[in-house]
């Protein structure tokens, strides 16, 4: 048996969750009691302390959790908790990646920094800048528990800011991080090939002739910076655009795939559903009542 994968549509607390893309809980020891097994999630979570301690362990690392420190969990990486103080504090945000445009995180970003989702599992604030992000998240909260259709968006944005000042942050408190390493550059241009490329060729072995070294190494590279394969990157990037596609384009799902170098509309379902067990029907339905309904 494999290790369990959390999923933000089944974590419903409350109506309106199933047809939101976020969550935001005050941090306590029965919220986490689900985290305490190693696991992987289809999404985002940040853990914010105000008071209190907790060990997070994210790959085969393992951070130190204290007031005014911040850890990003980013979707797939294998994670759980230990050892929650009686006095914690603080809050959790779960959201998904397609609404909150994470390729900030992941694309546009990457010639700035290659590492953010190592980087960013373990941060901490300058207390001003703190106490303005707890202020954000009272925001966030207020808007997760009355939602409407302009609040829904708000929060999208307010949810980036947050983000924005984290990535800002570790740049200026950490820059021994920052060090370049040889592969480096070969990580960056890889990407920039990844998002000019993507619809038409999707091989190990293409990006890796454009990089001039072997698949094993444009591998190793892929997942010492994103903690995923190389081809997991490249289906990733696809099925990113797939539901973009479906959420805010008028394109059938047969010009989808020709526009995505898929053979046949066949081809784009079969694809969708190994990834995700659902088929691009029922995938776009599912979008349109999360972001839209």
């Amino acid at each position: 048996m494999g290790l369990q994968k959390l999923e933000i549509k089944k974590n419903i607390q409350k109506e309106e969750d199933k047809n939101l893309s976020f969550r935001i809980f005050d941090l306590d020891r029965e919220r986490l009691e689900e985290y305490r097994q190693p696991h992987k999630k289809d999404h985002f979570c940040i853990i914010v302390m105000e008071t209190g301690h907790l060990q997070v362990h994210i790959e085969e690392k393992m951070h130190h959790l204290k007031p005014g420190k911040i850890s990003v969990i980013f979707p797939e990486q294998v994670q759980f908790i230990s050892n929650p103080g009686e006095d914690l504090k603080g809050k959790i945000i779960l959201f998904e990646e397609i609404l909150f445009c994470s390729d900030i995180l992941k694309n546009e970003l990457s010639t700035y920094n290659v590492n953010l989702s190592t980087q960013l599992n373990c941060t901490i604030l300058p207390p001003k800048d703190f106490e303005r992000s707890k202020n954000l998240l009272e925001i966030i909260q207020d808007i997760y528990m009355n939602p409407s259709l302009i609040k829904k968006e708000q929060a999208r944005f307010y949810i980036k800011i947050f983000l924005l000042g984290l990535i800002e942050s570790i740049h200026g408190l950490h820059p021994v991080l920052y060090k370049e390493t040889t592969d480096k550059p070969l990580y960056v241009r890889f990407k920039k090939y990844l998002n000019q490329h993507y619809k038409e060729q999707r091989t190990v072995q293409y990006y890796a002739e454009k990089l001039a070294i072997t698949p094993k190494k444009l591998n190793s590279i892929t997942k010492k910076h994103c903690g995923e394969t190389a081809i997991h990157a490249i289906h990733n990037r696809i099925l990113m655009e797939i539901k973009r596609q479906l959420l805010f384009s008028d394109l059938t799902h047969k010009e989808i795939a020709f526009d995505l170098g898929f053979n046949s509309p066949s081809a784009l379902n079969k694809f969708v559903k190994s990834k995700l067990k659902e088929t691009p029907t029922e995938l776009q339905q599912e979008l349109a009542q999360m972001y839209n309904g």
